[in-house]
């Protein structure tokens, strides 16, 4: 209602012309920041962590280079969908890929959806193009990523409710919060004292050998929520920075999503959350403020799931199994008329290949420019050639519309 937001205004305005209280909380507090090399846990999680190097660089170099980039434009999809999903915010990838159109709905909530979807993505392929290459863990980039999400939803998502008070408070993009919040049983850092932990943080993680930085990723993305630096999108800003981690560390080239892991084990996932917030227990529960064991379980949960989604991937595009899937469903649509009879090896020639020059389709086809231009053109309207320069060559892509089919449980299929 207009007054309740007129009140919220002024209550920021005035909020913001004081500083943030600073209770001058330790950084101490959040240790231990890394599982340690003296764990009796380290040993088992440098296996899961070089187990999950093996098997992420194996699948990226298998892949032809045009399928790795189609993969990695549904992955962002994807990754979308289940990171909003662990909100609450249940968007569809197949109306994430009508909204991409610019083809939104006209139910206000379901068009509001929308918009954030398409900012989740804008800001991922702004991480997958190397923005924070060498510095995810850094207090400027967690900011600029919080930013750049932020200003690109609709004013209805800019506001954040106490859980307790049910305020409504407008969020800022990129500003850290000036209010004291509670998330469940845990009561977050004074406001004041955010960049001073934020400093700590990324002392911490911004500067670690590949295996630690492996083994870091689960911690710093519990600690950033522990901190929890803004007033809302925390857990979206923690899973892109964990994203943006994993591509440096690995090179994953964006084709597998922990997200997608995490979303499918949800109570896991915030019950491991939640037990890193455990003080520490007794001697042989490490020596910082909070419970190492419980880190180390967070972590062990984090990398067996990086592992779980990269062999789901690697399962799902097994080349012989993604043709066969693929020339299925051409062959059902050549069989109803949909497209042209030459379809299918153009098709099987992208398929084959990665890629494939225009100026090569009408050889596989025998046939004209003309026919060759409409074969194309009926493939791109199905959505399995992405619409690109008349000039550039053809690749696959995985239109969200044909996931069931293409990608058997990538993401449930969207109810009729």
């Amino acid at each position: 209602m207009k007054p309740d937001i007129h009140a919220d205004i002024m209550a920021v305005q005035a909020l913001g012309a004081a500083s943030p209280t600073d209770r001058e909380e330790a950084t101490a507090r959040m240790e231990p920041l890394l599982v340690k090399e003296a764990s009796p846990r380290r040993g088992q999680l440098n296996d899961l962590a070089l187990e999950l190097a093996t098997k992420s660089v194996a699948f990226r170099e298998k892949l032809p280079e045009g399928v790795r980039s189609a993969l990695a434009d549904l992955v962002r999809s994807m990754n979308c969908y289940y990171s909003n999903l662990i909100e609450g915010h249940d968007t569809h990838p197949v109306d994430i890929e009508r909204a991409l159109r610019n083809d939104y709905s006209r139910e206000p909530r379901k068009r509001d959806l929308q918009h954030e979807a398409t900012a989740h993505i804008e800001v991922q392929r702004w991480i997958d193009g190397g923005a924070l290459k060498g510095r995810a863990a850094t207090q400027r980039s967690i900011c600029e990523i919080h930013r750049r999400f932020y200003e690109l939803l609709p004013e209805e998502l800019c506001w954040a409710e106490d859980s307790e008070t049910h305020e409504r408070v407008r969020v800022t993009s990129g500003e850290l919060r000036a209010h004291d919040v509670r998330v469940g049983d845990h009561i977050a850092i004074s406001p004041g004292a955010i960049p001073r932990f934020l400093v700590r943080f990324e002392h911490a993680y911004s500067c670690l050998g590949k295996m630690d930085a492996l083994v870091g990723v689960a911690a710093a993305h519990h600690r950033l929520l522990w901190i929890h630096p803004f007033l809302d999108g925390n857990g979206r800003v923690a899973r892109l920075m964990s994203h943006a981690m994993l591509r440096d560390a690995l090179d994953t080239g964006g084709i597998w999503s922990v997200s997608r892991g995490f979303a499918r084990n949800v109570a896991s996932y915030k019950a491991h959350l939640t037990r890193c917030d455990m003080p520490r227990r007794n001697d042989l529960d490490g020596r910082g403020s909070l419970s190492e064991e419980e880190l180390a379980n967070f972590t062990e949960f984090f990398l067996a799931t990086c592992i779980d989604q990269v062999s789901f991937m690697e399962g799902l595009v097994e080349p012989r199994r993604l043709r066969t899937r693929f020339l299925l469903w051409i062959h059902e649509e050549q069989a109803l008329g949909h497209v042209p009879t030459k379809a299918r090896d153009v098709l099987t020639a992208i398929l084959d290949r990665g890629e494939l020059p225009r100026a090569e389709v009408p050889g596989i086809v025998g046939a004209g420019d003309r026919h060759a231009r409409r074969i194309v053109a009926a493939l791109v309207e199905k959505g399995v050639v992405p619409s690109s320069g008349p000039r550039d060559p053809l690749r696959i892509a995985f239109p969200a519309t044909l996931a069931a089919r293409l990608m058997p449980g990538l993401f449930p299929e969207k109810p009729a």
